[in-house]
């Protein structure tokens, strides 16, 4: 399983951005995908999550109403489309898979495959 992840870059308070992750080795009827972040200093954390199948989508609540994970079968790629950004948004956001559990976990050790990560900057 491959993930690339792209989108970040840097916008003001309230902005939006689009993040993506192209999955390869992996499609929605066999791997839960994941989106996490990780601040300087702090420790990863869950954002949102689909499960097998695409039918269940979850949001830690932090990002609840301003976040929406969505998938697109043609392309095996899930994107997070992110609104009314905030400063504490800013992080390294990664995505994640995994083949063993239906439902997306929010816990990163239950994750077996990783992207690169991709920088979303917030500024005030």
């Amino acid at each position: 399983v491959q993930l690339q992840a792209s989108g970040g870059g840097l916008v003001q308070a309230g902005g939006s951005l689009r993040l993506s992750c192209a999955a390869s080795g992996c499609t929605f009827s066999t791997c839960a995908l994941g989106w996490f972040r990780q601040a300087p200093g702090k420790e990863r954390e869950f954002v949102a999550g689909i499960s097998w199948g695409g039918t269940i989508i979850s949001y830690a609540d932090s990002v609840r109403g301003r976040f929406t994970m969505s998938r697109d079968d043609a392309k095996n790629t899930v994107h997070l489309q992110m609104d009314s950004l905030k400063p504490e948004d800013t992080a390294v956001y990664y995505c994640a898979a995994d083949v063993d559990d239906t439902y997306a976990p929010k816990q990163s050790y239950q994750y077996h495959h990783w992207g690169q990560g991709t920088q979303v900057t917030v500024s005030s």
